[in-house]
């Protein structure tokens, strides 16, 4: 095609043949090739040339080989494998084609199953780390070590590091673009930092004018909603509550089941979460005392904070599990359930979030003798995430998998029953060894797991060539 001067241009010609000059090799492609990085990739917009002469780029020709082959079939080549995820990211970003590289990099689906120690992240100071956050909706990990804040975006890539004014955090929530609330079991307050620029820039306290003795309350559970910022709150004399904080003013708006702290149905709440499909608050306690396990799951309206249901245990004796009290409670978001896994049996439990009751509990059962439980459930938690049930038991780490049943119309009563997940085994021996398992989080379909006093946060991930769920 020639334009009005009689030049020839590649512009409109998909099929016509493109040459670059990358850091002194020549490249040969086409057209389309270079536009499917996207109108707005450098790529794209050298295709728009008026000369036939190779346009010079002054960067690494072997990294952008891979590009290239990554632009030509939606994959990485295995030559890729040679240079580091920041080294393709860097180029990927130099060129405009980001989301393509971080389409190839991106993990398969979690299964638990086959899911492998992918990689360990380790900050560079205060290795130990004392809890973390990871963030479902870009990957991303947010580490509190001591008393600062480390995060890592979708590829495991250390971004920025700030220092608070706290000594040790025990809680953090990213709470926004940049914005993370942090809060020390050993000082008071919820604190707001922006790790932009390092600052902090508020802080909550809970306070009541009419009791002098609310005062230098300290958090023990943080969750927030696309509005609101939810923290458990206790006070030395051990009253507590649930305070609700707006976002946009970093302001407490009001109090959610204030309590007197004096027995196992009052005490604080430990674990925090916002079912944002029923906007519904939950908050769980968890005591072991010289008689065993006791606690409660309390759920709220987060709009009216009021409570919709309640159970503790250990209950009135009816049940038929009577003594045999939770130590731990998850939430799978994605069917409307909730999960526990019980102090003395060890068993799991399952009830639809749907159809609460007085004793909503459906226990699971592991058909395999060998995959039966020996022990019991001390030391023990839970966590949800694909539909999975991931168990940390010491330092034992192991997945109940929701099995594929025929028939997809079968009604929730019915779907809900004893053999619906099946225990499979995730760690080694040597696995285990390496400490008790403290936290498990999963995001960006990666799990991440944190063992007491033991270095780092281990990431989970499953092989591109994962097997499928079983049928029944």
């Amino acid at each position: 095609m020639e334009d009005d001067g009689g030049r020839r241009t590649i512009l409109g010609q998909g099929g016509d043949r493109v040459k670059l000059n990358v850091g002194g090799k020549l490249f040969e492609t086409t057209v389309s090739t270079l536009r499917s990085g996207g109108p707005d990739s450098l790529l794209s917009v050298l295709t728009n040339r008026n000369s036939d002469e190779p346009v010079f780029i002054d960067r690494d020709p072997e990294i952008f080989s891979a590009l290239l082959a990554l632009l030509r079939s939606n994959r990485l080549p295995s030559t890729a494998k040679r240079f580091s995820n920041q080294e393709l990211i860097d180029e990927a970003v130099y060129y405009g084609i980001e989301s393509q590289l971080r389409s190839a990099l991106a993990p398969s689906r979690l299964s638990g199953i086959d899911a492998s120690l992918f990689s360990t992240i380790r900050p560079t100071s205060d290795g130990v780390v004392t809890d973390f956050n990871a963030v479902d909706s870009d990957g991303s990990v947010w580490v509190a070590h001591g008393g600062q804040v480390s995060v890592y975006d979708w590829s495991l890539t250390h971004t920025e590091t700030i220092r608070t004014h706290l000594d040790y955090i025990s809680s953090i929530r990213k709470v926004g673009p940049d914005l993370a609330g942090v809060a020390s079991e050993f000082e008071s307050g919820l604190h707001f930092y922006n790790l932009a620029n390092g600052r902090r820039v508020g802080s909550v306290e809970w306070t009541d004018p009419s009791d002098p003795r609310i005062y230098k309350a300290r958090v023990h559970a943080v969750v927030d909603s696309p509005d609101s910022v939810f923290a458990a709150f206790e006070c030395q004399h051990r009253e507590n509550c649930v305070l609700s904080i707006d976002k946009s003013t970093m302001k407490a708006v009001s109090e959610l089941g204030r309590q007197s702290g004096n027995s196992a149905k009052s005490t604080v709440v430990e674990k925090l979460t916002f079912l944002p499909e029923i906007n519904a608050l939950v908050g769980v306690s968890v005591t072991a005392g010289a008689f065993g396990y006791a606690g409660y799951v309390r759920l709220w309206d987060s709009r009216s904070g009021d409570v919709v249901w309640e159970t503790n245990e250990p209950g009135s004796g009816r049940s038929s599990r009577f003594g045999d009290s939770f130590a731990d409670v998850d939430f799978d978001r994605e069917d409307l359930t909730m999960f526990k896994i019980c102090s003395k049996s060890g068993d799991l439990a399952v009830a639809d979030l749907r159809k609460l009751s007085e004793d909503p509990w459906v226990y699971l059962e592991e058909k395999n003798p060998c995959m039966r439980n020996s022990g019991g459930g001390t030391s023990s938690l839970i966590h949800c995430y694909r539909q999975q049930v991931f168990v940390g038991r010491g330092g034992g780490l192991e997945v109940w998998s929701r099995m594929v049943e025929n028939g997809s119309d079968v009604e929730r009563e019915r779907v809900l029953h004893e053999g619906l997940y099946r225990r499979n085994y995730m760690d080694k021996v040597e696995d285990a060894g390496r400490g008790i398992i403290k936290k498990i989080e999963g995001a960006g379909d990666r799990l991440f797991v944190s063992r007491e006093d033991a270095e780092g946060i281990e990431v989970w991930q499953s092989s591109q060539f994962s097997g499928a769920v079983l049928s029944l």
